[in-house]
């Protein structure tokens, strides 16, 4: 999965995740993708800063929340809330579970936990369907 910064033609900005470049260019051709505050869909990819990690201990992003913001991040801590409650916790063994409810080798429900970025890419090269669940403020105490 990957993650782009997104513009529309009124300069909103927003970030959508995609299985790669190529699903973008799909999408956008389909006109499948548009700004979630003005529904416009001439969307375009913004400019984004490479994610470098060096061994000097890395800035904290922060974001000064305004209405807009405060109401998306409300939603996304109720969809975190609702995933953990309806799905079963598998910690670390995330893509080994995912696998065996994909190819019918356990019964399928609801999964989360936590799996490496080459677990991650595994998955997608292999059609297994998941989502990462955001990273919450509250998540970080």
């Amino acid at each position: 999965m990957i993650s782009y910064n997104l513009i529309c033609e009124e300069a909103h900005s927003f970030e959508a995740w995609f299985r790669n470049s190529s699903d973008f260019d799909r999408q956008k051709e389909r006109q499948l993708i548009a700004c979630p505050q003005c529904g416009s869909q001439h969307v375009d990819k913004a400019l984004m800063a490479p994610a470098v990690s060096t061994s000097r201990r890395k800035a904290q992003v922060a974001l000064a929340l305004g209405e807009e913001q405060k109401k998306v991040l409300a939603q996304l801590k109720e969809m975190s809330k609702a995933v953990r409650e309806n799905a079963d916790y598998v910690g670390d063994r995330f893509a080994e579970e995912a696998r065996k409810i994909h190819f019918g080798e356990t019964e399928a429900r609801g999964i989360y936990g936590e799996a490496s970025a080459d677990d991650a890419k595994a998955l997608i090269e292999e059609g297994v369907e998941f989502m990462p669940l955001p990273m919450l403020p509250e998540d970080q105490n």
